[in-house]
C-alpha cells in the first residue's frame, strides 16, 4: 500500500486511498506536472512478480488508453516506478450505478433508459475500436455528480481480432453471458447480455439470476430462462421490456447485431413506450435450451473452458466509484461443494426434463396442427360459427386493433403528450378513449398552445373514460433587445420604447464611435429580457478632450432642439419665457451657449421656450359644440375688412368649457382668412387647462376676427370638442 505523500513516476503525488480490488488499488493523487487531481490505479505487491498478472494489467491500459469518449473513465498515463505498475485515470467524483440502485431500490424508466443509451453509448466507441470490455455490471458505471454516465475497468478486456477469442477471465457472475460462463467465443454481443442484466437489475432492484455459489448461478445463465421484468414491475412500457428480452437472450445470434441498433431502440422507446417496434427473432428457429452434461458442469466448477472464479475482496471503499473486476461476489466454491451424490441428482433431473420437453413438444406440434386446420378451413368457407359475415370480420378485426394496447381487463397505456399541440394531444386521447382537461397555463420559451406536462405519466395503464390532466404553455413574456449600435442616441431610444422598454442614459469618449452614437447597450443586443425592463444605452462623447461645435437651435420646436443637442453630445436643460420677438409659441427662442462655440462634449446647454403670456380676460367666448371629429371650413367665419392696419392685432377673450370635454390635454388653433387664404396657427398644444380660460394671442395684421378650434388629445388621437367664433382681435398701438 502507498502512503500519502508518496511522489510515484516523479509526477503523481498520492493524497489517499479511494477503492480496493482484487489485483489493484486506486488512490486519488495530484498530477504536478497538468496541476490536476487524478486517479492512480497501482498493482497489489503480492501480483507485481507475476508476468500473468502484469501482462494482464498492461493490456487493461493498452486497451483503455486508446478510448477517448465522455462515457468512458479516460486512461491519462500508464508506467513502472521502482517494481510499482500503475495507471493513471480520470478522477471521476460520484458513486458507482451498484450503490445507486442500492439508494433508490429500483430506477424510474426514463433514469435507467438515459443510464442504458450513455453506457451504450460508451461501448459503442469501444468495439469500434475492437475493444471488449467482457466485465460490465453496475459496480463499473459510475455516475458523476453532474450525472454523467461514465464506464469504467476495462479490467479483463482484451483487443478483439478476427480470430476466435478464448477468454480466460470471467467478471462477475451474475452479469457474465451464457457464452463467458462456458469459456466460448466472446464479443460485443456478450457486452449487450451484460448490459441487459444491468438494465434488468435497474428497473426492477435485482438481478435476474441469484444463488448461493457462483457455480448455481452461472448454471442457471446457461439452462433457466430468465423472468420478465415486468413481472416486478407491472408498468413497465412494452418496449424497454421487449428490449431487455432480447438483450439477454441466451443464443448471441438473437441479440442486437450491435450497440447502434440497441441505441436506437432505446431512444425510440423514450418516444413510444408501448410501440411494437423490437425486433425479436423467433425461438423456433434457434436451438432450445442447452442442457450441460456432467462433463461440462464439472468443467465449470473446476475452472476450465476458461472459467475462473472470481476472487472475494478483501474491502470495497469506492468512494469515488472505483474498484476493480469482483468485488461483490461472496462466495469461492470448490470440488467439495459438490459430491457425486449432486452429480447423479443433476443427471436424473436433467434426464426428466429432456424427457418433458419432448413430450411438450408433441403437445404443441398437434396444437398448432390444429389451429392451423381450423383457420384453412374458415378461409374457405367450410366453418362458419355463427354466420359471421365480411361485415362481422371486419367488426372483429377493428375490435382487435382497438385492443391490441389494451390490458386484459381493457385499460389502456396513457399517451405522452408532452411537446405536442393542444389540439393534437386531445385527438390521441380520444382515439385511446381517454379525455384531456387543461389545468392551466405557464409562460415558456414553448410555444403557445404546446402541451408542457401531464399529470398522469406516459405508459400508465388506466381505464377508459380517464381525464389526463395537463398543462399548456401560454407563450414567452419576454422581448430580446434590439440591434441599436451605431444608431444616434434618438433613433436608438425610438427603437427600444416601441418594444415596450425602458431606457436610461450613459455617456462615455470613443475613438471609433461618433459623437452621440450608440457604442453598447447593457443587456447586450440579443438578450431576452422581461416586458418594461431598463435598457442602458452608453452614448459615445467622441475623442476625450476634442471640443465641438454647438449646433444652433433657435426658432426650432422643444422636441426637434433637444433631439439635435442630444445627438451632439450635449446635455439640454429647459426652460420657458413669455417675451420673446418673431418666434413661434413653443420655439427655442434662445440657447445659453452661441451656435458655432466649441466646447467640451457632455456640456450642459440651456435652451428657453417661448410661451405667451395669459393676461386678464375682456371678452367673453361660448363655444360651438361640434359632435364630430371634425369641421367644415364653412364654420369659420369671414373676413372683415379694416382700414386700420398699424401696431399688433390681439384678441382678449374669455373661453367655456365645451360639455363634451373630458378633461384630458388640448389642442388650440386660430384660423383666419387673411387675403383670401386660410391660415392656421397652434396656440397650445398638449397642456391640460382650466375653464373658464383667458385666450390672449396675436393675429395676423389688419384680420379683425378669427375662429378658434379647440381640440382634445387622447389615446385615438385628436377629437374636436368645439370651436369659438367670432374670436374679435383689435389693433394695439
Amino acid at each position: 500500500m502507498l502512503k500519502e505523500g508518496m511522489i510515484v513516476g516523479e509526477r503523481y503525488e498520492i493524497i489517499s486511498r479511494i477503492g480496493s480490488g482484487g489485483m489493484a488499488d486506486v488512490y486519488k493523487a495530484r498530477d504536478h506536472k497538468l496541476n490536476r487531481l487524478v486517479a492512480v490505479k497501482v498493482m497489489k505487491a503480492e501480483f507485481s512478480e507475476d508476468k500473468d498478472f502484469i501482462a494482464k494489467f498492461r493490456k487493461e491500459a493498452q486497451a483503455a488508453a486508446g478510448l477517448a469518449h465522455p462515457n468512458v473513465v479516460n486512461v491519462y498515463d500508464v508506467g513502472e516506478d521502482n517494481g510499482i505498475y500503475y495507471i493513471v485515470m480520470e478522477l471521476v467524483q460520484g458513486i458507482t450505478l451498484k450503490d445507486y440502485i442500492t439508494r433508490k431500490g429500483k430506477l424510474t424508466v426514463r433514469e435507467a433508459t438515459s443510464i442504458a443509451i450513455q453506457v451504450s453509448l460508451g461501448l459503442e466507441a469501444a468495439h469500434k475500436n475492437n475493444i471488449i470490455h467482457r466485465d460490465v455490471k453496475p459496480q463499473n458505471i459510475i455516475i458523476s455528480v453532474d450525472g454523467k454516465v461514465k464506464l469504467s475497468d476495462f479490467g479483463i478486456a482484451r483487443a478483439a481480432s478476427s480470430n476466435t477469442i478464448s477468454s480466460n477471465v470471467m467478471g462477475s457472475v451474475h452479469y457474465s453471458s451464457p457464452e463467458q460462463v462456458r469459456g466460448g467465443f466472446s464479443d460485443a454481443k456478450s457486452d449487450i447480455y451484460s448490459l441487459g442484466i444491468t438494465m434488468y437489475e435497474m428497473v426492477t432492484g435485482h438481478v435476474p439470476f441469484d444463488g448461493d455459489t457462483t457455480v448455481a448461478i452461472a448454471i442457471k445463465h446457461l439452462q433457466e430462462e430468465m423472468e420478465s421484468p415486468k413481472k416486478y414491475v407491472p408498468d413497465l412500457p412494452y418496449s424497454l421490456e421487449q428490449i431487455i428480452l432480447k438483450c439477454t437472450q441466451k443464443s448471441p445470434d438473437r441479440r442486437y447485431s450491435d450497440m447502434s441498433e440497441l441505441i436506437e431502440d432505446l431512444k425510440h422507446s423514450l418516444l413510444d413506450p408501448n410501440g411494437n417496434f423490437v425486433n425479436l427473432a423467433p425461438l423456433a428457429s434457434h436451438a432450445q435450451t442447452v442442457m450441460l452434461s456432467n462433463e461440462e458442469l464439472n468443467a465449470i466448477r473446476e475452472g476450465r473452458s476458461g472459467y475462473a472464479a472470481p476472487r472475494r475482496e478483501e474491502e470495497d471503499t469506492r468512494e469515488y466509484g472505483y474498484d476493480d473486476d469482483d468485488e461483490d461476489e461472496e462466495d469461492e466454491y470448490s470440488d467439495e461443494e459438490y459430491d457425486e451424490e449432486d452429480d447423479d441428482d443433476e443427471g436424473e433431473i436433467s434426464s426428466k426434463l429432456e424427457k418433458a420437453m419432448t413430450i411438450g413438444g408433441f403437445i404443441i406440434g398437434a396444437i398448432i396442427i390444429c389451429i392451423l386446420i381450423f383457420f384453412i378451413a374458415r378461409a374457405a368457407g367450410l366453418v362458419d360459427f355463427g354466420g359471421g359475415s365480411g361485415e362481422n370480420q371486419q367488426v372483429e378485426q377493428q375490435e382487435e386493433e382497438d385492443t391490441s394496447t389494451q390490458t386484459a381487463d381493457g385499460q389502456v397505456a396513457v399517451p405522452s403528450l408532452v411537446g405536442q399541440t393542444e389540439e393534437n394531444g386531445l385527438s390521441l386521447l380520444e382515439q385511446l378513449g381517454l379525455s384531456g382537461n387543461k389545468t392551466g397555463e405557464e409562460q415558456s420559451s414553448e410555444p403557445a398552445g404546446t402541451i408542457l406536462s401531464q399529470e398522469t405519466q406516459d405508459g400508465t395503464m388506466v381505464d377508459p373514460g380517464t381525464v389526463i390532466n395537463y398543462t399548456v404553455s401560454a407563450g414567452s413574456d419576454t422581448l430580446a433587445v434590439p440591434t441599436v449600435v451605431g444608431l444616434s442616441q434618438s433613433e436608438a431610444e425610438a427603437k427600444i420604447k416601441a418594444l415596450g422598454l425602458a431606457t436610461s442614459i450613459s455617456r462615455d469618449y470613443s475613438d471609433t464611435v461618433a459623437i452621440g452614437r450608440v457604442i453598447s447597450v447593457d443587456p447586450g443586443e440579443g438578450t431576452t429580457v422581461e416586458a418594461g425592463a431598463t435598457v442602458t444605452l452608453l452614448v459615445s462623447l467622441g475623442e476625450e478632450n476634442k471640443q465641438i461645435a454647438v449646433p444652433s437651435v433657435l426658432g426650432l420646436e422643444e422636441s426637434a432642439a433637444t433631439t439635435t443637442l442630444s445627438d451632439s453630445g450635449f446635455q439640454v436643460n429647459v426652460e420657458t419665457t413669455d417675451s420673446a420677438e418673431g418666434i413661434g409659441e413653443g420655439c427655442v427662442a434662445s440657447q445659453s451657449i452661441s451656435a458655432g462655440t466649441e466646447v467640451d462634449p457632455g456640456t450642459s446647454i440651456t435652451i428657453t421656450i417661448y410661451h405667451a403670456p395669459q393676461t386678464t380676460p375682456e371678452a367673453t367666448a361660448t363655444p360651438e359644440t361640434t359632435p364630430e371629429a371634425s369641421q367644415d371650413e364653412e364654420n369659420s367665419t369671414g373676413t372683415e375688412e379694416t382700414t386700420e392696419t398699424s401696431g399688433t392685432w390681439m384678441c382678449n377673450v374669455q373661453l367655456q368649457q365645451p360639455s363634451n370635454y373630458t378633461g384630458g390635454p388640448v389642442k388650440l388653433t386660430l384660423v383666419q382668412d387673411v387675403n383670401g387664404v386660410s391660415q392656421t396657427t397652434v396656440l397650445q398644444e398638449g397642456t391640460t387647462i382650466e375653464f373658464p380660460y383667458t385666450l390672449q394671442v396675436a393675429g395676423a395684421d389688419g384680420v379683425s376676427t378669427g375662429t378658434v378650434y379647440l381640440y382634445e388629445i387622447t389615446d385615438s388621437g385628436e377629437v374636436e370638442r368645439g370651436h369659438y367664433s367670432p374670436v374679435e382681435f383689435a389693433p394695439t398701438e
